[in-house]
């Protein structure tokens, strides 16, 4: 039977699912994360086999940092128009649209690999048209965490979120590296393509209850007006803006700088680079999981600060990368970069939909997403070229030095400012 109106479906709480698993009281998201789970490390685990394939076919920082402009460009283009897209049409159905295209990319990426008729050129329009189709699926999948959880599980369901996202980093890149070692890419979009199959089937079995909507006569302009004033008059959403765009441009290009350091700068192989993404996602994993059952409660200042350590581990990683420190160590390294990563923008995610209003949030989340996603092509561009004219290890530090700069400034503006908001608690 489909939850009343306007209503979440009411959980059954139970003892065993309170605090940094409330979340898991409802149904929806119980299918939701399992489904996830299994696609997320399919999803990292064709990151990593794809950015090893270019790399592979060119030798080159610029092309690799290439395929990141393509795959997150479209946010810019079509972001906002998803996000009034989201607030109009079921999300559901985004998803299951979404989810479905994405499944038959993968594998056509696996066929042409395994053939061995892959060609730079197939790799670049399969990862323009996955934007394309992200570019729809991200503000739609965030937003859709409030459709299946009640209010006050939100921000233990955005923790969890995070967790499973950060599974999928630390299971996903040690498969790859096993499997790229072994048999190659194909195997791995392959993979890839297969592990839809639970995101789908978890979608087609869910009972989202219908949300009264207003009705509006504004145009699509004036909706996406509206987000955007919604910004502008709420500083503490603004301020995590500002840092979430940063971080995307200067912070967040380990596509780019981790095969480079793990094939030159540490001279290793496939396997060496699946060890450096696993490490970077056991640190996500660890910060996504204190999240979720240690902070109460996420505030602009707590995230800004992860965000100078992020920016402080990542010069430390570009110094030690040149000095040539032992991989163990710099493993140690990317792990606490993972961390700081995953503690700054699950908090950042937090903060904004926590405080959106539920019928701005789709177009909220759409304006997050472009400064997100759409600041990484930009930032992959900088990490490719500062990479390859000086070197992985001088562009991670620079870019280190960049966050780490911004996050102190905005600390003190924040604290100048008295920002905080009243966002619910993580363990509900």
């Amino acid at each position: 039977m489909r939850a009343p109106l306007g209503r979440v479906d009411a959980p059954r709480v139970r003892p065993d699912l309170s605090g940094g698993l409330a979340a898991f009281q409802h149904r929806n998201y119980r299918l939701f994360f399992g489904g996830q789970l299994v696609s997320v490390t399919g999803t990292w685990m064709q990151s990593l086999a794809q950015s090893w394939l270019v790399l592979t076919l060119t030798s080159s920082a610029l092309k690799l940092g290439l395929v990141n402009v393509l795959q997150f460009a479209p946010v810019l283009a079509f972001g906002l128009v998803a996000g009034v897209l989201a607030d109009r049409v079921p999300r559901q159905r985004i998803l299951l649209a979404t989810q479905a295209v994405s499944c038959v990319l993968a594998a056509t990426l696996a066929a042409l690999t395994w053939t061995g008729a892959v060609r730079l050129w197939h790799i670049y329009v399969l990862a323009l048209v996955l934007g394309i189709v992200n570019a729809f699926d991200m503000p739609s999948r965030q937003a859709f965490v409030g459709d299946m959880v009640a209010p006050e599980h939100l921000s233990n369901a955005i923790a969890l979120n995070s967790s499973l996202f950060n599974m999928g980093r630390l299971i996903g890149p040690a498969l790859a590296g096993l499997i790229l070692a072994t048999w190659g890419p194909a195997i791995c979009f392959a993979i890839n393509s297969v592990s839809y199959i639970g995101v789908l089937a978890g979608l087609f079995l869910m009972e989202i209850p219908k949300r009264e909507r207003r009705v509006s006569s504004s145009t699509g302009v004036s909706q996406i007006k509206e987000g955007f004033a919604y910004v502008r008059a709420t500083p503490v959403v603004a301020l995590t803006m500002v840092m979430v765009a940063f971080g995307g441009i200067f912070a967040l290009n380990f596509n780019v700088w981790m095969p480079l350091l793990a094939k030159i700068e540490f001279g290793g192989g496939a396997g060496a680079f699946g060890l450096m993404m696993a490490s970077l996602g056991l640190g996500s994993l660890v910060g996504a999981l204190f999240l979720a059952f240690k902070v109460r409660s996420p505030r602009p200042r707590r995230m800004l600060i992860t965000a100078a350590v992020l920016g402080l581990s990542e010069v430390v990683m570009g110094v030690a990368a040149h000095l040539g420190v032992p991989v163990p160590l710099a493993l140690v390294i990317v792990i606490v970069i993972g961390f700081a990563m995953t503690s700054t923008m699950a908090m950042a995610n937090t903060v904004v939909q926590s405080t959106a209003p539920l019928e701005l949030r789709g177009r909220v989340m759409s304006i997050y997403m472009t400064l997100f996603a759409g600041s990484v092509p930009f930032g992959a561009a900088l990490a490719g070229l500062v990479s390859e004219k000086f070197g992985a290890s001088v562009s991670i530090a620079l870019g280190g030095s960049m966050i780490l700069a911004v996050s102190l400034c905005l600390l003190i503006f924040s604290r100048l400012g008295h920002i905080e908001p009243a966002t619910a608690p993580i363990g509900g």
